[in-house]
């Protein structure tokens, strides 16, 4: 008998319901909120509301979409933690609401595990997913992370963020260029017409696996201030190389430390996840690494990179069948690890 899953996702400023049976997806509705993109930022009192008013038609349409009936449903899956509050309480609330009234167990679901098990997502029954263990780079605009994944509900960091998270580094360098929210996307698009070798950032030192991108941030800050003084035009007349520099440097952090718990832990089975993993370079740089070492390499589909709810359907279904429900008491959390 299938098991079909339907997954909430509210973390941030995107609502999105997804259902799969057995991992494969029948359906994946987001709808994004463009309202943020003159703030350069998002506002959480905002997101709120605008989750208030999208949840409910993104689940019907989620349903309709994936032709099955409510009753159909074996569990309500959706993130918990962690995000912006006010959005986190409209989806846990409606996810509450609708697991009473179906009489179903409910879910709660670690957003970041989400990102992690985005490859287990199935558009066909057939489709190969990673092997036990395997080392997942998780790139977010809020985290950075090493994770040496041994089961669907066995994970372990290994390698974190300890200031600013790579995401950060590129919507913050890109805001000060004078560049719109988000954008990291934008850094990647200029990129491919800039020479990466043009300008050198500052790279941390720290120990272990572990990451930091508060002084390349600062480092970028100076040269642009610097150059500034000098030619008022600089950013505009030179952002592609500013951009192609910029990415080479964050894509050359993470690459370093990954590659070392690649090497250390000895596991051949490789993946990315989470916002950055859509860029270009990250891609491409995973890719390399991965044929020249002879190692597994799993790049997830743009469209399950960002928020979105069809990661969450999933990550349920593994807590589903280790049958480890949430509490309808159970609260949303901002912050948490995996």
């Amino acid at each position: 008998m299938s098991i079909t899953i339907l997954g909430i996702e509210s973390s941030c400023d995107d609502t999105s319901a997804a259902i799969v049976s057995d991992c494969v997806l029948l359906s994946n509705v987001i709808a994004s909120q463009r309202v943020h993109e003159a703030y350069g930022g998002v506002v959480p009192e905002l997101a709120s509301r605008a989750h208030q008013q999208n949840i409910v038609p993104v689940v019907s349409e989620a349903i309709r979409q994936a032709g099955i009936s409510r009753a159909d449903i074996n569990a309500i899956a959706f993130t918990r933690g962690p995000g912006l509050p006010g959005s986190l309480h409209v989806g846990t609330s409606f996810a509450k609401g609708l697991a009473l009234a179906l009489n179903v167990p409910l879910v709660d679901v670690n957003h970041l595990h989400g990102h992690v098990l985005a490859h287990f997502i199935k558009e066909t029954a057939t489709d190969v997913v990673p092997s036990f263990p395997f080392l997942c780079l998780l790139i977010s605009g809020g985290n950075s992370q090493i994770i040496k994944v041994n089961a669907p509900n066995d994970m372990e960091i290994i390698g974190h963020t300890i200031d600013d998270a790579a995401g950060e580094a590129f919507d913050k360098c890109a805001k000060v260029m004078g560049l719109p929210y988000p954008g990291g996307p934008i850094i990647d698009s200029m990129a491919q017409l800039g020479d990466p070798n043009r300008f050198k950032f500052a790279k941390p030192h720290i120990p272990g696996y572990n990451y930091s991108f508060s002084g390349l941030k600062t480092s970028f800050l100076y040269t642009l201030r610097d150059e500034l003084k000098i030619n008022p035009n600089f950013i505009e007349d030179n952002k592609n190389d500013l951009a192609a520099s910029l990415q080479k440097t964050i894509i050359d952090i993470l690459m370093d430390k990954f590659a070392h718990a690649i090497k250390d832990t000895g596991i051949k089975t490789i993946a990315i996840g989470g916002g950055v993993s859509a860029n270009s370079g990250v891609r491409a740089a995973v890719e390399d690494y991965a044929r020249r070492h002879r190692l597994s390499a799993f790049i997830p589909k743009r469209t399950f990179t960002t928020d979105n709810a069809a990661m969450i359907a999933v990550a349920g279904h593994y807590r589903f069948l280790d049958h480890q429900f949430c509490d309808i008491t159970a609260p949303p959390f901002a912050r948490v690890t995996i």
